[in-house]
């Protein structure tokens, strides 16, 4: 998460503003400033570790003399009673950053947790397990690190990351009497030099973008590959279907499928020979894992 480090520094600001309010009057009402104690940060299930760092930022934000110690790293596999960080110094401080620490460490975990189950279910075969951009806004960068730790990649991270032609594109440059070669084309020829690859250092022309297009039938699929397309979304397509249109495509372009995938049939996707398998479930369905924080007074160590 280093690359994303002011963006995250910024989410982190803005969710304890949305927690902390006008203070912990709770904690300012009970708990002495100068208490010290410590706790540990515990997985109540087995699951996937994702987001110690995010948490490990929120105490360091709300107080910067808390020590916080990172006993497990995300991507660790982690089972009830695992100790993944112990955090010490005041009280106080502790109980003001503990619950939006905890809300990223659960949710990001959740989101590992929930990709690694993909993973595993294809296990042993030729495809690559991919998220989308159906993530919570504003969260996009932590949730998509949470997937990589899971064992998944990630598609695009934003609109500029890649050209993908999807169905409105199509249903509107169609209406404009364009097919779909003149799309790709029209598109290729439109990409930002920034897409295009690095030039080679003998000043050749530089890679042509690839170009990535949504179909929802085998003869669409078809046609997106002998206009030129470069990798091929197979969207809601039945196993059947993609069976048939990666036969057709026999390795001219990428194959993805996306839509309708679950844990029950994407094994079954993976089997017809699709190259990716990209799943909105990951980041827009995955249930938190459950994680604890166990504090105790300083008298007690």
């Amino acid at each position: 998460m280093s690359s994303n480090k002011f963006l995250i520094e910024e989410i982190i600001d803005r969710a304890l503003v949305e927690d902390l309010g006008r203070g912990d009057v709770t904690t300012e009402a009970l708990i002495p400033g100068d208490q010290r104690g410590a706790g540990f940060i515990v997985a109540k299930e087995e699951g996937i570790l994702a987001g110690i760092e995010a948490a490990k930022q929120v105490f360091h934000r709300v107080d910067r003399e808390l020590k916080v110690e990172v006993l497990l790293t995300d991507g660790t596999r982690v089972k009830s009673g695992s100790r993944v960080a112990r955090v010490s110094g005041s009280i106080a401080s502790i109980l003001k950053a503990e619950r939006v620490a905890l809300n990223f460490l659960q949710r990001l975990s959740g989101i590992a947790s929930e990709t690694n189950h993909y993973v595993e279910a294809v296990k042993g075969l030729p495809v690559r397990i991919m998220d989308t951009r159906k993530t919570t806004p504003g969260l996009r960068s932590l949730e998509k690190h949470a997937v990589k730790a899971g064992g998944g990649e990630n598609h695009r991270i934003n609109l500029g990351d890649g050209i993908l032609i999807k169905d409105n594109h199509l249903a509107v440059l169609r209406s404009q009497g364009l097919n779909i070669k003149e799309i790709i084309t029209k598109a290729r020829q439109s990409a930002p030099l920034s897409l295009q690859g690095a030039k080679r250092r003998n000043n050749l022309r530089a890679r042509e973008t690839q170009i990535e297009v949504e179909v929802g039938t085998v003869s669409e699929a078809l046609e997106a590959v002998e206009a030129g397309a470069d990798i091929v979304m197979l969207d809601n397509m039945n196993i059947k279907d993609m069976g048939k249109a990666v036969k057709s495509i026999r390795g001219r372009a990428l194959v993805e499928a996306s839509g309708g995938i679950t844990l029950d049939n994407v094994r079954a996707v993976a089997e017809t020979g699709v190259d990716f398998i990209s799943i909105g479930a990951l980041t827009h369905s995955a249930k938190a894992l459950d994680i604890s924080l166990e504090l105790e007074a300083e008298a007690a160590f």
